[in-house]
């Protein structure tokens, strides 16, 4: 962890914060989801670094220590397209694996898709491959409640998660995601009261990560990771 090394880039219009570690021509390019940063992905930077790759994890635009854009609300899942390939760029990266978890892996198809001369290959973890479109998410066939249909109304996360500090919020959201039940929501209910609050970290997530989570979504903020993935 502590061979990671950390710069700010400029990619297209805003400042990217980039964690690299590793040398050489083969390229790994690690997509983070929500609630996350590059920190997600420390161990196994190390771990394809010690195989002989240069490994880079970057912060989406908006969120953790990468700028924040001048209109969030306007944005959508092609502008993280557009910056992984413009960070290419500047990085001097012709080729790379990409590897993109939850909404980083529909960012990561659609740079196969849309530039597949700068990818050697795409590993996903967590969402299929989904034709791009405005109906991704078929909210008609989901559960009254579910938290994605939730957080893609305008307003009302915001005012679920402003009535906690952001480190509550995070370990909320982490318990929720590693349930093996479907976050739904009663219609009494936001997404955040479906916590116990003594319900403990799952084992594998500890204090030090969410501290970690915490501290760099105390810095973004929720609003451009809610725009997107969800809305």
């Amino acid at each position: 962890m502590e061979k990671i090394q950390h710069t700010n880039v400029q990619v297209r219009e805003l400042k990217l914060h980039v964690a690299e570690i590793g040398s050489g021509p083969k390229v790994v390019l690690f997509f983070h989801g929500f609630p996350e940063i590059w920190y997600t992905w420390r161990h196994q930077m190390v771990a394809v670094a010690n195989k002989g790759y240069r490994a880079i994890a970057f912060d989406h635009r908006g969120y953790g220590l990468s700028e924040q854009p001048a209109e969030p609300e306007k944005a959508t899942l092609l502008d993280l397209v557009d910056d992984a390939v413009a960070l290419l760029d500047s990085l001097g990266i012709d080729k790379a694996f990409i590897v993109g978890k939850d909404f980083g892996a529909l960012s990561a198809y659609r740079v196969g898709v849309l530039h597949p001369e700068r990818v050697c290959a795409i590993i996903t973890l967590g969402t299929p491959f989904i034709q791009p479109g405005p109906s991704v998410v078929q909210n008609h066939l989901l559960p009254e409640g579910f938290y994605i249909s939730r957080w893609q109304e305008p307003g009302r996360a915001e005012l679920d998660f402003g009535r906690f500090d952001v480190k509550t919020v995070i370990r909320n959201i982490y318990i929720l995601f590693s349930r093996s039940e479907i976050p739904i929501a009663a219609a009494d209910q936001e997404i955040m009261d479906l916590i116990d609050p003594a319900t403990p970290l799952p084992p594998w997530f500890s204090e030090e990560d969410l501290s970690v989570y915490a501290s760099l979504y105390e810095k973004s903020g929720f609003c451009f990771a809610l725009q997107v993935p969800y809305r």
